[in-house]
């Protein structure tokens, strides 16, 4: 009797309880943040209850924890990896409101919103005047309009916050976060893991940022509110508690407004705690979901019961997300884990072929896969030249050809500036693209200018030329490109537009083709001492020949492609770009100088070897000027410092092959 077939190891199955325990993290953090803002919410009559965790305070503290949760559960369902790629900042705005992705972000934000607002109300005092009902003339209820209004601000911070949501892209999940933080700042707080660190060091420039963005909706909601909503809010606000209070029933809004200093004050309090309980949510969650790929200092895939079959399960993943976690796991194997690299370079009996030949075709793959991007950009769609152009047979006339008289018809000609100007009028009718003044007689030109002169001075005629005017109407649209909120719709961003090129569309991400030119360099690099059988050292040529051929052409298309006329940075750099292409000059001069001895016997010419080595030193594409200010102003790492002694010898390298040209 056949055995059950043996189910193949997935590896989101191994990454998500890692998801999970990050989401706990995120949560904790949050779980704090409302515990702080509900001890800011407490009117302190007593001093125990008021801070004591099982009491007021903590039912408090859990209703605001609601308000970040659920914006939590959005981020997981709408979380993504990768830069957007679409052409224009109006572009990703129509997409944008075309989805329903978009209405249920602003739906779950105003329902948070709504939430805090009723939480705000309940914690302040009988004197903040901030209850729905008062009462005026004895027993006479009245609405309040005062809460009315803080309940529409907060609405408005709602939708400020779900453009804000869009704009900045906060649903992306960036992995430079972590490494970025890491270089940047140091372990202050030996006690916290390095991840509460990076979120504990951002929170007060979110707190700013939040302040900010408040004192903003503020001054939106006095405009939106006295003009546009509060007739409207007026009427739902009666509708919703006549039937609980006795209440006029007119809807008639009240003459005095209800804004004074003190509610003000209270809405930008409010708005303030609101989204700085969305913000530090946001930002944990940024940071902790983006972690390496390991758990106790192993990767991820250790405990699996086929840890290579996981591995490999994620490299084929058609999800990005997943595919760039496993590329990443496997760039940090290959360069920490001695114990996992061997296991891959003598896992030979797999069914689909060696566990190497595997990941050598994943990676080679995606690096290819920039090549051919970059060497279609530019040539038309295959589909214009698919199809011929049918033979169209020419059909019988089946009327008479269009007349060429004149439309001015006259029994005789009529000489002088008359004839010119029927002359002029004709060409005109029949190409209307064409200048009419050049067909004009010279007596009708002489007229022309005649007029001109006696009409406009000289200034005003070259203040009317077509050359002046289309000279103006570029200044003009240059200057409202520049304007931040109007020119990210129209701009064409060479960073977007690069990376599209060479990553793809809608989502480009750039770690997962440096972290697999990393991995199968480094895998190249130890299998020298750690490859028993032999097999890596068949590959290191094709993984010369295509790291050149992909540095190369990647330069190319950097300088080949355009700066749109919407750009107003005006140079092309890409900070995608440029990460791909270290990572792959780094993993190349790695494997250069490791193979260089052994070029003979494995067929490397010298070639191929020159041209790599052309390709490893890094071009001088940032002007002089702005060299010297970064050299003055930004202070050096020290990672910098490690890699001075590799840019000095590329530099040692570029100056011995030019006095050998």
């Amino acid at each position: 009797m056949a055995g059950a077939p043996v189910r193949r190891a997935s590896y989101k199955d191994t990454l998500q309880p890692a998801l999970h325990r990050r989401f706990s993290s995120t949560a904790i953090l949050l779980l704090a943040v409302s515990y702080l803002e509900a001890l800011l919410l407490a009117n302190w009559s007593s001093y125990f209850w008021s801070w004591f965790p099982f009491g007021p305070v903590g039912f408090r503290t859990l209703l605001i924890f609601s308000c970040g949760l659920s914006i939590l559960i959005l981020r997981i369902a709408h979380y993504h990896v990768g830069l957007k790629t679409t052409e224009s900042g109006l572009q990703g705005l129509i997409s944008s409101l075309l989805s329903l992705s978009t209405y249920e972000t602003a739906f779950w934000y105003c329902t948070s919103s709504f939430l805090f607002c009723a939480i705000f109300l309940f914690s302040m005092s009988e004197s903040s005047n901030l209850r729905w009902i008062t009462y005026l003339s004895g027993s006479r209820a009245r609405v309040n309009e005062r809460p009315l209004f803080l309940a529409c601000y907060l609405g408005v911070c709602a939708l400020f916050q779900t453009i804000t949501h869009y704009r900045f892209d906060i649903d992306r999940l960036d992995f430079n976060v972590s490494k970025r933080q890491a270089k940047v700042q140091q372990a202050a707080l030996g006690v916290l893991p390095q991840s509460f660190q990076i979120v504990l060091f951002q929170l007060p420039g979110t707190l700013a940022r939040c302040t900010q963005q408040a004192v903003s909706a503020l001054l939106m909601c006095l405009f939106v509110y006295y003009f546009v909503l509060r007739s409207f809010a007026w009427g739902w606000a009666l509708a919703l508690l006549r039937p609980f209070y006795s209440l006029p029933k007119t809807n008639i809004v009240p003459a005095t407004w209800p804004t004074d200093i003190y509610l003000l004050v209270r809405c930008i309090y409010a708005g303030t705690l609101m989204q700085f309980v969305w913000a530090a949510g946001n930002t944990a969650f940024s940071v902790f979901m983006v972690r390496e790929p390991l758990k106790n200092g192993n990767p991820l895939t250790s405990e699996s019961k086929d840890p290579n079959g996981s591995l490999l399960n994620g490299l084929k993943s058609k999800k990005l997300s997943i595919k760039s976690f496993a590329m990443w796991e496997l760039a940090l194997i290959a360069q920490n884990f001695e114990v996992r690299r061997q296991a891959i370079f003598c896992d030979i009996d797999r069914k689909d072929g060696p566990m190497w030949s595997q990941v050598y075709a994943i990676c080679m793959g995606l690096l290819k896969q920039i090549e051919t991007r970059v060497d279609e950009y530019g040539k038309p769609p295959p589909s214009a030249f698919a199809q011929s152009n049918p033979i169209v047979e020419a059909r019988q006339r089946t009327a008479a050809p269009l007349r060429q008289e004149p439309i001015f018809t006259s029994k005789g000609e009529t000489p002088g500036l008359l004839s010119g100007v029927e002359k002029a009028l004709d060409q005109l009718v029949r190409s209307p693209g064409s200048s009419p003044v050049s067909e004009l007689s010279p007596l009708a030109k002489k007229t022309w200018r005649d007029a001109k002169d006696r009409v406009l001075t000289k200034e005003q005629q070259e203040a009317l030329s077509p050359e002046h005017l289309r000279s103006e109407l570029g200044n003009w649209m240059a200057g409202l490109v520049r304007i931040d909120y109007i020119g990210r719709l129209f701009r064409h961003d060479f960073r977007t537009r690069v990376s599209g090129v060479m990553l793809g569309t809608p989502y480009a991400e750039p770690t997962l083709y440096a972290n697999a030119a990393q991995a199968l360099c480094l895998l190249a690099v130890h299998s020298l001492a750690e490859d028993v059988f032999g097999n890596v050292h068949r590959d290191v040529p094709s993984i010369i020949r295509t790291l050149t051929a992909v540095i190369r052409k990647v330069e190319g298309l950097v300088q080949r492609i355009p700066l749109h006329w919407t750009d107003a940075s005006g140079t092309n750099e890409s900070p995608e770009v440029d990460q791909i292409l270290d990572a792959l000059r780094g993993g190349l001069e790695q494997v250069v100088t490791k193979f260089e001895p052994y070029s003979n016997d494995l067929r490397l010419s010298l070639g191929d070897v020159r041209l790599a080595k052309e390709a490893i030193l890094m071009p001088e594409r940032q002007a002089p000027e702005r060299k010297e200010k970064e050299a003055v102003v930004k202070p050096k790492t020290i990672d910098e410092k490690k890699m001075e002694p590799a840019k000095q010898r590329r530099e040692f390298k570029r100056a011995e092959m030019e006095q050998t040209r």
